[in-house]
């Protein structure tokens, strides 16, 4: 399929997802070998066929959006970011949830891919943290839209590649070597949780003092979507509680519910109520 068919094809059905098109640019290659192969799977000519099909068949949406979701996910992924919730953001929030009498400090990875976020947070808070809150239990609930990440997730081994930005000594405590894959010893994995969740449609019926939305919402989502996913987000977060971006995302505009994290770019805290 020529360039300019497949163009036309993501500016037509991308919308239509609530997904942003700006956004797929530098992915779009691996989204395209995704589509092709589901074309072929279904025995379809090309992207006409397919786009005929969509138009017919409501359930094959669904399929669509898992194929434009594309993970690239390591552990300890953006260093900074994680340096300044083990240094500044984590610490406070344990102090808050102890300050209201509450004896675990919840967490949730939205789009959480095969598992390396949330995973990477319990191992920084078991590692790091844990002897200085004692009292406090860190719960972490990791959602995707895929089942199929999900179930990596939950196998927690990994290529050795995944692990390559781990801070020194951390791969020796949290894994072990099982032929050519690192597995997660069983105490970081004990407190993270995994559901399979679209983002674009729902959120958790809990309450969170961590969210992490990173490389997700505010990269691929539509302005409007992605406006309304912040929105639900706020409405999951106790009061002070801390939203994680992307280094590179922005939160829209519109919504005034949040106030940047000092000292951490890609933190934001949600505003008491008034």
């Amino acid at each position: 399929m020529t360039d300019a068919a497949w163009v036309a094809f993501h500016q037509w059905a991308l919308p239509r997802l609530g997904l942003h098109w700006r956004g797929f640019r530098r992915v779009r290659r691996q989204v395209e070998k995704r589509i092709a192969a589901r074309i072929a799977e279904l025995g379809l000519a090309d992207a006409a066929a397919y786009r005929q099909r969509l138009e017919q068949d409501r359930a094959e949406w669904q399929a669509l959006a898992r194929l434009c979701t594309v993970s690239i996910s390591r552990f300890f992924r953006d260093r900074e970011v994680f340096e300044r919730l083990g240094d500044a953001v984590l610490p406070e929030l344990a102090r808050a949830v102890g300050g209201r009498g509450a004896e675990e400090l919840d967490c949730w990875s939205a789009g959480c891919a095969s598992g390396e976020e949330p995973y990477t947070v319990a191992i920084q808070w078991s590692l790091e943290l844990a002897a200085r809150f004692p009292r406090l239990r860190l719960r972490v609930l990791g959602t995707d839209v895929d089942p199929v990440l999900l179930e990596r997730a939950r196998d927690a081994c990994y290529k050795a590649s995944s692990l390559r930005e781990l801070p020194p000594g951390w791969q020796a405590q949290a894994f072990e070597r099982r032929g050519a894959l690192f597995c997660l010893r069983e105490r970081f994995r004990r407190d993270v949780e995994f559901e399979t969740s679209d983002l674009a449609a729902e959120v958790p019926g809990h309450m969170f003092d961590l969210i992490l939305c990173r490389n997700l919402a505010f990269t691929y989502f539509g302005p409007e979507l992605a406006q309304r996913v912040l929105e639900r987000l706020a409405t999951r977060l106790h009061p002070g509680g801390a939203l994680v971006i992307g280094i590179h995302e922005r939160l829209p505009q519109t919504v005034r519910a949040f106030e940047p994290w000092p000292g951490c770019r890609a933190a934001f805290r949600l505003r008491a109520a008034a």
